[in-house]
């Protein structure tokens, strides 16, 4: 009697299966990589046999981004499929409200019928992560795949692989990586330290070889696991009705590129593979073929609501990538790129494809900013002692220099952007093209991302970001933006605006006016030292807080001084994080070092600030920088 009701059963399955009309999808994310370094891309020394293969026989995309430089936001976009500068969740794990209405859009894939696991990183900032996370999957753990699904069902199933993370590649220490990644593979699967080109932002020396050969080394093992998976796969008899999409969180996790605003830190690897029964879906083409269709990740929900039949909620913009409802092809994305962990940041990018363009509105910031999880690296540590040293060419020491406003790469013909042409006369149509798209762009948009992160907490608590910028007397984005869009720019004209912007009525204009005369070289900011100094007593504690900065770097004003300690010690993590960060670009700062020392054993001091702390005391050789440090 078991017997019978078994076969039956199983023969019930097997008819549901065949008639089984939407497609199994299955998507593989991996960390922190950038596509040079995978085989399918063009590189000689990776070895990667198995995103080879699923590249030789899918569609590889050569102009596929990530809307941000860092996990957390990345993932925001990819979960719920909003911009980040949209839903104020660009900063790296922060903790904000978005709208009740807006789902993880496998929410929607689940009113499609389709069974929907995550294995199993989330990371996806938000407030109430849990319940969210818990209303998007129907389950999402380290044992969460297609197996438990009813038979027949078709399943939506998201495996992350985290061998390339940068904990991998540089933060944890070299013997962590000999034995949780250099042991794990096998001799023809490893990659010596004398088997790569070096990139040129990187230093030739055996050194930086050492600790570079770890990037090869962890995607190699990362190739290594996603065969073992598709293996599994296969022996589930699922591959002919399964598409598989591979693609990286964001660009490479080694200095330059995560965490920054330019083509190494948003450009991933993409490739997806269809089966025979769904080759029709393919706009693309047949197996092999190459696309340089401009995608990023604010398309990857849209497509997969479509693909399983779901009519796309009012919030998701980005385009259909695939099937009977393809979106037209983008002309040009807008990309973005905020705080990460304690380093402070913002940078919005323009790309077609051929260009790079970059605008970076905080660049007395360097590239190579204090960010805690990467300065305690072996290879971060290595690159400081050779600056130190004078032992980098002018590419290589500009990492730790103050950047220029305005990026423009030709990332089609210079692979590294080793080369700035924002000033190059040649290249002036491209570059007005491309600051107009921008600028058209972000104020469409209305990106509530230029509300400093201390205003985006205090707007949480009442509502959500994102429906606070929609509202025009609330958000005068305009304004606001015409202020910020004169930040970076140096002279003395801009900074005659500047300090005329000190005078609005907006707490955030005059925010923007005085980041941007931050940026200012000390010959412009001495013609207008008194309304700065003036500045230091606005009510506005932002305002007082960054003219103390200047203030205090410029002219060693013993009143900056004490507020910018007194900011040190805020009970808001917002205020305090950035007057720290303040100080890490501050030339002097031994008054600064007891009050420091005293906010990092401050009671309920957040991950942020402790980190912060850490990096400032690290950068005087007061506390080691050979460990990680968390909370």
């Amino acid at each position: 009697m078991k017997k019978t009701l078994w076969t039956l059963s199983f023969l019930l399955a097997v008819l549901i299966g065949t008639a089984q009309s939407k497609p199994n999808i299955l998507w593989i994310t991996i960390e922190d990589s950038s596509p040079q370094f995978f085989g399918c891309y063009g590189n000689k020394n990776a070895k990667t046999p198995v995103i080879d293969k699923l590249a030789e026989e899918g569609i590889r995309f050569t102009n596929a981004f990530s809307t941000g430089t860092v996990c957390s936001p990345s993932r925001n976009t990819i979960i719920t499929g909003v911009r980040t500068f949209k839903m104020g969740t660009g900063n790296h794990r922060s903790n904000y409200p978005i709208p009740e209405y807006i789902k993880g859009f496998p929410f929607y894939m689940q009113q499609q019928g389709y069974y929907v696991t995550n294995n199993a990183k989330t990371d996806y900032n938000v407030a109430n992560a849990k319940a969210f996370t818990q209303e998007a999957w129907n389950e999402s753990s380290g044992k969460a795949g297609w197996w438990n699904r009813q038979p027949g069902q078709p399943f939506f199933a998201v495996f992350n692989f985290e061998d390339s993370h940068q904990s991998r590649t540089m933060t944890m220490p070299y013997e962590w990586y000999v034995k949780n990644v250099w042991e794990k593979l096998l001799e023809e699967e490893r990659i010596a330290e004398d088997d790569f080109r070096m990139p040129p932002i990187y230093r030739e020396s055996p050194e930086m070889r050492k600790h570079f050969a770890r990037v090869y080394n962890s995607i190699s093992l990362t190739d290594k696991r996603i065969g073992e998976l598709l293996g599994r796969l296969s022996a589930d008899n699922l591959r002919d009705s399964t598409i598989i999409f591979f693609y990286a969180d964001h660009g490479e996790g080694e200095p330059r590129g995560k965490t920054n605003g330019i083509d190494y830190g948003y450009r991933v690897p993409f490739v997806i593979w269809f089966p025979e029964m769904y080759r029709h879906l393919s706009p693309w083409g047949t197996a092999g073929a190459v696309s340089n269709e401009l995608i990023d990740f604010e398309d990857l929900a849209p497509t997969l609501v479509s693909l399983a039949g779901g009519e796309l909620p009012e919030h998701l913009k980005g385009r259909v990538l695939m099937g009977e409802k393809r979106s037209q092809p983008a002309g040009h994305l807008l990309l973005s790129a905020d705080r990460s962990d304690n380093g402070i940041d913002m940078v919005r990018s323009i790309s077609d494809g051929k260009y790079m363009y970059s605008r970076n509105y905080l660049p007395f910031i360097p590239q190579g900013r204090y960010i805690r999880y990467m300065y305690i690296s072996e290879i971060v540590q290595q690159m400081r002692s050779d600056y130190r040293a004078d032992l980098l060419d002018p590419l290589q020491r500009s990492y730790f220099e103050e950047r220029p406003a305005e990026y423009l790469f030709d990332i089609e013909n210079d692979l590294w952007e080793t080369k700035n042409l924002a000033n190059d006369p040649d290249y002036k149509s491209v570059l007005e093209k491309m600051r107009k798209q921008l600028d058209e762009e972000v104020l469409k948009a209305r990106d509530v991302m230029f509300l400093p992160e201390y205003e985006i907490g205090l707007v949480s608590e009442r509502e959500t970001p994102y429906e606070f910028r929609l509202d025009a007397q609330k958000y005068p984005f305009a304004e606001i933006y015409k202020a910020a869009s004169l930040s970076g720019k140096r002279g003395k004209d801009m900074a005659e605006e500047q300090v005329k912007l000190l005078q609005n009525k907006n707490d955030v204009v005059r925010y923007w006016a005085v980041m941007g005369l931050r940026s200012q070289p000390r010959e412009v900011l001495d013609n207008f030292r008194e309304p700065i100094t003036e500045s230091m007593n606005d009510a506005y504690p932002l305002v007082s807080l960054a003219s103390a900065a200047i203030a205090f770097q410029f002219w060693g004003n013993q009143t900056a001084e004490d507020i910018l300690i007194k900011n040190c010690e805020s009970e808001n993590m917002d205020v305090a994080l950035l007057a720290i960060n303040f100080l890490m670009y501050t030339d002097n700062k031994a008054p600064f070092i007891e009050t420091i020392k005293k906010v990092h054993e401050m009671p309920e001091r957040n991950y942020h600030v402790k980190a912060a702390c850490m990096d400032f005391l690290g950068s005087l050789n007061l506390v080691p920088n050979n460990f990680e440090y968390r909370d």
